[in-house]
């Protein structure tokens, strides 16, 4: 008789012990239902660090075949999205490249960008705000984009910036330059002569390569003593003086810092100004016949 009840007990008491710990299991066991979403929850989680350490990677990160997973608001603009989310931000570096869905303005850089290369994008205009509180910029490289104005006082704030690249753009004249530049680009532009001040560069004691190829120039700029390589080749440049290069009542003066002038691909035939170069240790690459 104890034994039937021992029986009648234990073992009701047993399966169930039983199936909890099934259910339990099941939990962590592929297939079920409950290890799918554990699963996915982890999954999730992967993909999410995956898509971080993506965007922390430098650009020359070989990146090319991975999907572009960043959600983009349909039929927005890249205004829409914060900037380290659509570039790639490093310390002090900004990387904003061939930006998908279209960049039309200079992003909002973080307090402490140094370095900005927002290349072959569709930016139209550069604002007197769009650099107003980025005191630490040293180099700007805007290449590629279709900039036909930039307002007056843009790079007034700019005192470190040494290297500017504004080239291949659509600009007819250039606005005030900051004075410690060392580097600027404005290669392939419609440049008129008229629209660069006689003093857009001579009062830029620091600078060291000027790249202006490519416009509609009619004539030299000035530009400072320090200038060591000067690009002006296919320009509409039809005639030079004795000052342009050197100076004209001063048969003693030399520019030893001067090493390359480019101005092939202008109309004027340099043969006829001999005494335009007499400082100069090299004469100008053109057309002498």
């Amino acid at each position: 008789m104890k034994a039937l009840l021992f029986t009648c007990f234990l073992v009701p008491w047993l399966a169930s012990g039983s199936a909890q710990r099934s259910n339990q299991d099941s939990q962590l066991i592929p297939g079920s239902v409950a290890g799918r979403e554990l699963g996915g929850y982890f999954t999730d989680q992967i993909a999410l660090k995956s898509r971080r350490a993506k965007r922390a990677l430098p650009p020359h990160a070989d990146m090319a075949d991975e999907p572009d997973d960043s959600p983009i608001p349909e039929g927005g603009d890249a205004t829409d999205l914060p900037t380290c989310l659509l570039c790639v931000c490093l310390t002090g570096s900004v990387y904003c490249e061939e930006v998908s869905p279209d960049m039309t303005a200079v992003p909002t850089l973080p307090k402490e960008t140094a370095y900005l290369y927002a290349r072959y994008n569709k930016i139209n205009k550069i604002t007197a705000k769009d650099f107003a509180d980025i005191v630490t910029l040293r180099r700007i490289d805007l290449t590629g984009n279709v900039i036909s104005e930039i307002e007056d006082g843009a790079f007034s704030k700019l005192t470190l910036l040494e290297e500017l690249s504004l080239a291949e753009n659509r600009l007819v004249k250039l606005p005030m330059l900051p004075a410690k530049l060392t580097t600027f680009n404005a290669n392939y532009n419609l440049l008129r002569t008229k629209g660069v001040k006689a003093t857009a560069f001579k009062k830029l004691t620091k600078l060291v390569n000027l790249f202006l190829a490519n416009n509609q120039l009619e004539a030299v700029p000035q530009f400072p003593e320090s200038v060591r390589i000067v690009h002006l080749q296919n320009n509409n440049i039809t005639e030079i003086s004795a000052d342009t290069f050197c100076k004209g009542n001063d048969t003693y003066y030399l520019r030893p810092n001067l090493s390359e002038v480019r101005m092939d691909g202008n109309p004027v035939l340099l043969s006829k100004y001999p005494n335009s170069f007499t400082c100069l240790k090299s004469l100008p690459i053109g057309r002498y016949n």
